[in-house]
């Protein structure tokens, strides 16, 4: 792993969020977009070298809409930058770790994803992020 690529953050109401984020970065965000597959809608914001992703649900059974009815809206997960995702998932899964998605996928902000189970890394929902080619 490289560096934090984002945080992701659940919220209710994307428009609402952003204003609000404007507000706090003093900026706007640079993108966004929906990842169907995912049921979510995204937006990213660049703060300095870093990037927050804000995430709302598009229906009540996706992830994010589930994650916001139990805990509310708040930080959902940390992205890791990985050179090559597919060695990563391997060498993660080697290690114990459970992975939710055994192979890489197409995630937003021309990524390609993949997660591990909060319950392998202390509550933390982990996301490998390698830049698509």
């Amino acid at each position: 792993m490289r560096k934090i690529e984002h945080i992701g953050i659940a919220v209710k109401n994307l428009k609402e969020a952003n204003e609000t984020y404007a507000k706090l970065f003093g900026a706007e965000a640079y993108k966004e977009e929906g990842v169907e597959s995912e049921g979510v809608l995204t937006s990213f914001f660049q703060v300095g070298p870093n990037k927050i992703e804000l995430l709302e649900g598009t229906h009540p059974d996706s992830p994010i809409s589930k994650f916001i009815a139990k805990r509310g809206e708040g930080i959902h997960h940390i992205a890791f930058d990985v050179e090559d995702i597919e060695s990563e998932i391997k060498r993660l899964e080697g290690e114990g770790f459970t992975l939710l998605n055994k192979e890489a996928k197409a995630g937003a902000d021309n990524k390609l994803v993949a997660f591990l189970h909060p319950k392998s890394s202390h509550g933390v929902l982990v996301e490998l992020c390698q830049e698509r080619r």
